[in-house]
């Protein structure tokens, strides 16, 4: 089994985990290919056999059956960004906080790697955003797992966005700025501006206005076969752009056109883990000693 490890930034206390995975690996006979950066954070502390070290998406292409997230949502994010369109299952382990993403503990490392040998999980299609226009501002990274945000530049003023959907005007939204997610994004930024929860299966994307300035203003649930052209008014002077954790400035009249991206990621998903079990567990529900 050839097994691609990826972290960034993790924290010294989580180097015993890794330590067990790297154990676990070592007991399976695993071809272990390990991120450079994370490598050179960790190669004094963890004893491994001698990996291969990758760093670019070329480097993996057609070589791996799983590729391993350490960390959080963040380095999930991350992942997709080396594993692209080559069709690598991603599994997520929680070394965070919430993981709703690298949604598999920390402490069933060894359940997750048996799971794998015995090929006990199921794999869930995460479909992606694409930044179609402008082609050339993220380059060959113009695709995003949870949201296209667009925010204002300056912290005191407010950005005006005018926004179509298959060439139909939808709306002119004065706000802090707009997100357009994805069902995966629906439990990220967008949750936290007052967006819906969407399944993964529902074939949708959300329109989700920030900080409106018009209190009626709600998100809106569109099919994922729609594009979406939005434009910052020119008044407004340069504004940002993300796509999950990369950002750019741009200047205002650029039109940017959204679509769903060809193709999808895979996300390991082991026995008896759901979408609603996850977001149960992640968001408190039921906590209520009344359920």
């Amino acid at each position: 089994m050839k097994i691609g490890i990826f972290g960034k930034n993790l924290n010294k206390d989580t180097f015993p985990f890794i330590q067990n995975l790297f154990n676990k690996l070592g007991e399976i006979n695993a071809e272990v290919y390990i991120f450079e950066e994370m490598y050179e954070m960790v190669k004094h502390d963890i004893l491994m056999s001698t990996p291969k070290i990758f760093r670019y998406h070329e480097d993996i292409r057609n070589k791996l059956d799983f590729f391993l997230s350490l960390g959080g949502d963040g380095n999930m994010l991350s992942a997709v960004t080396l594993v692209r369109d080559s069709g690598i299952p991603i599994i997520g382990i929680n070394l965070g906080r919430l993981g709703f993403l690298a949604s598999i503990n920390k402490e069933h490392i060894h359940k997750a790697i048996d799971c794998l040998i015995k090929k006990d999980y199921t794999l869930e299609s995460r479909s992606l955003l694409k930044l179609s226009s402008p082609e050339d501002v993220f380059e060959d990274l113009n695709f995003a797992l949870n949201e296209i945000t667009i925010y204002k530049r300056q912290p005191n003023s407010m950005v005006s966005v005018v926004v179509k959907v298959n060439g139909q005007y939808l709306n002119s939204y004065w706000a802090d700025g707009l997100i357009v997610a994805t069902p995966t994004g629906s439990t990220a930024y967008s949750l936290s501006t007052g967006g819906p929860i969407i399944h993964p299966d529902s074939n949708n994307f959300i329109i989700t206005p920030i900080a409106p300035h018009n209190l009626s203003v709600r998100p809106v649930v569109i099919p994922d076969s729609s594009t979406i052209n939005m434009q910052v008014a020119e008044r407004d002077g340069g504004f940002l752009v993300s796509l999950d954790s990369r950002t750019v400035e741009l200047q205002s009249g650029v039109e940017l056109s959204v679509e769903k991206e060809a193709f999808s990621i895979q996300l390991v998903r082991l026995p008896e883990e759901t979408f609603f079990g996850t977001i149960r567990a992640k968001l408190l529900w039921g906590i209520d000693k009344r359920n």
